[in-house]
């Protein structure tokens, strides 16, 4: 088994600790009513834009997502929020650092001996979610999970989709499409991107993310015999209709997105394993990006 085979496997376990840690992370984490700017790079901007969705979904605050290197920081907010599995992530850094002492900082992190510890005002630390592979699977979907349950939003549901994400055999043939389209609607738009970004990681495929309502202006028109379109949440209406009409196969999520993330997660380590690939160790990349000048 792979590391990212055995990490992924744990999420259940992983996100039913973070939802009962959140009471005890409160002060860390953005308060009703703040204004908030959540960043990441990668796999953590995309689960910023999902949590970011979510709170301000909910009634919570006006709540943002930046690509770290893409903060805007002529804007106001009451809070910025840094997710980094490594804590050593360049630009989170030095984001982080030109923030001290204008907005308060905090951070998601797996790893407490890390300058992202001395550069946040606020530290949360999920070190049980840390990983040895490079593709990050647990650690980002764990940090979701506690900030979905910081905003009252998550349900036990989630863990149990997740259980039966991991038993269920995948489709018959999705291994052998050659492209690969995941859409999302509100929330669920950061997690189709991250299922995307998974697939191109360990497996090397044709991987595309769309909002499911933009897929029919001009994307699905590359869409063929061979193209797998699975969709995070509920369809728009006829869609699924349209995907079929191009001979694309069309699959329907039926469990809480996040749970459906999950069966992505494991369809890009068994596309690669099909290809030969080592999905621990995608070429060209390394756990965190740093920069040298």
């Amino acid at each position: 088994m792979t590391h990212v085979e055995d990490e992924l496997s744990s999420q259940p376990e992983c996100w039913t600790r973070a939802a009962a840690q959140a009471p005890e992370h409160a002060a860390a984490l953005p308060a009703a009513g703040e204004r908030v700017a959540i960043v990441g790079c990668g796999t953590s901007y995309f689960m910023a834009q999902a949590a970011a969705a979510l709170r301000e979904g909910a009634g919570q605050g006006e709540t943002d997502a930046f690509a770290a290197s893409e903060f805007p920081r002529g804007r106001v907010y009451d809070r910025v929020v840094a997710l980094t599995r490594s804590g050593t992530t360049t630009e989170v850094l030095e984001l982080l650092a030109a923030l001290r002492g204008h907005v308060r900082t905090g951070a998601i992190t797996a790893d407490p001996r890390t300058p992202v510890v001395d550069t946040a005002d606020d530290i949360v630390v999920l070190d049980y979610a840390d990983e040895r592979s490079v593709v990050q699977t647990r650690f980002a979907t764990t940090a979701l999970t506690l900030l979905r349950a910081h905003a009252g939003l998550h349900d036990e549901a989630a863990v149990a989709g997740a259980r039966a994400a991991l038993a269920e055999p995948l489709p018959r043939g999705l291994v052998a499409c050659t492209q690969f389209t995941f859409l999302g609607r509100g929330w669920t738009v950061g997690l189709a991107h991250e299922a995307a970004l998974k697939m191109r990681e360990a497996s090397l495929s044709w991987a595309e993310a769309y909002p499911a309502m933009e897929y029919r202006h001009g994307p699905i028109s590359v869409t063929g015999p061979t193209t797998a379109t699975w969709m995070f949440g509920e369809a728009p209406e006829g869609l699924a209709e349209q995907v079929r009409a191009t001979g694309g196969r069309w699959l329907a999520g039926g469990l809480d997105p996040l749970a459906e993330l999950v069966r992505a997660q494991r369809l890009a380590v068994a596309v690669a394993a099909a290809r030969g690939l080592d999905p621990d160790n995608p070429r060209h990349l390394t756990r965190s990006v740093i920069l040298t000048p």
